[in-house]
């Protein structure tokens, strides 16, 4: 068996063990997101080992997705670290076993800071298990390590785990792409977001007069691949016609011997060239559409650009 038919047997069997894990997922994960969702502080993420590492992971996607979050090895926790945790955090304890001694001489310590225990571990029957407030399964039946031994099917349950908590509490959070840019101002993403309407705009408008006949709307739109155009007057723009707008038209005309002002329609939004691509995000969100008009001044209607949704998101 070559290398890479091996990789693919390996794969097979993450995929596999993962697949019933999350099969079992139930009630418990509803008030896992819930507490957390309530919590008045921080998510306190404890660990150690190859599940410290799991942990810190966690906390971190939690920490950029507006989850208040921070990592705490789990052997520093008892020599000092206990004192970044307040009584109105949570804490998250990680431990496939839920037998570890350094995640085992947390408990009471953070019982008498009054905080609550999450477990998220792999033994439901373990006494990590028993003594916490709440408790999330990781278990797998086996690991793809050929001897059992090294965490390697666990620690992708555990990081998958984490990630359904933190899409979960993104949505209840309502998360959107413009905080994301406030997290990640150093990345890639975060800087673009953090960029004006102007730099990302195009200038090539899409653009028919309200007497262009159906045909040449729909050439228009095509040519220029933003599903969407302009509609003027012959002295300023009166009008969008969008691909919905398309659609309704053919399901109301039999006869499509018609005009863009028959289709299009009258108002359309749109943001000034100097507004934050955050902006733009926010108002495309808040009015469920993925273009914008772009003017040169707030309080004028003379079109200079479009910004549409692919510009923004656009990571090439």
């Amino acid at each position: 068996m070559t290398c890479s038919q091996r990789a693919k047997q390996i794969f097979d069997a993450e995929i596999e063990e993962l697949a019933k894990l999350g099969a079992t997922i139930g009630p418990e994960f509803d008030g896992v997101v819930e507490a957390i969702f309530a919590c008045k502080g921080k998510v306190v993420v404890m660990g150690i080992g190859k599940t410290g590492i799991m942990g810190h992971k966690i906390a971190s996607s939690l920490a950029s997705t507006g989850t208040p979050a921070v990592f705490i090895n789990a052997a520093e926790a008892v020599h000092g670290d206990l004192g970044m945790i307040g009584n109105s955090d949570i804490v998250l304890l990680v431990s496939n076993s839920g037998a570890s001694n350094e995640i085992l001489n947390v408990i009471d310590p953070v019982r008498k800071l009054g905080c609550r225990i999450i477990a998220l571990t792999g033994d439901k029957s373990s006494r990590l298990a028993k003594e916490a407030d709440l408790v999330l399964s990781m278990h797998v039946d086996k690991e793809v390590c050929p001897l059992g031994l090294a965490p390697t099917t666990s620690t992708t349950a555990t990081t998958l785990m984490g990630d359904a908590l933190m899409v979960c509490l993104m949505e209840k959070r309502q998360f959107r792409a413009e905080n994301f840019a406030v997290y990640h101002p150093g990345g890639a993403l975060g800087r673009k977001l953090l960029g004006r309407v102007k730099n990302f705009m195009t200038t090539d408008v899409p653009l028919v007069s309200v007497s262009a006949a159906f045909r040449e709307v729909v050439r228009e739109m095509s040519d220029k691949h933003l599903g969407m155009t302009m509609v003027s007057d012959g002295e300023r723009c009166v009008g969008i016609i969008t691909d919905g707008d398309l659609r309704r038209a053919i399901q109301k005309y039999d006869d499509l011997h018609i005009t863009a002002k028959e289709v299009m329609t009258p108002s359309f939004k749109h943001i000034d060239k100097e507004a934050l691509l955050t902006d733009a995000l926010a108002m495309m969100d808040q009015y469920n559409i993925t273009t914008l008009a772009v003017t040169e001044k707030p309080e004028t209607e003379a079109i200079t650009g479009i910004i549409s949704i692919h510009h923004i998101i656009d990571f090439n």
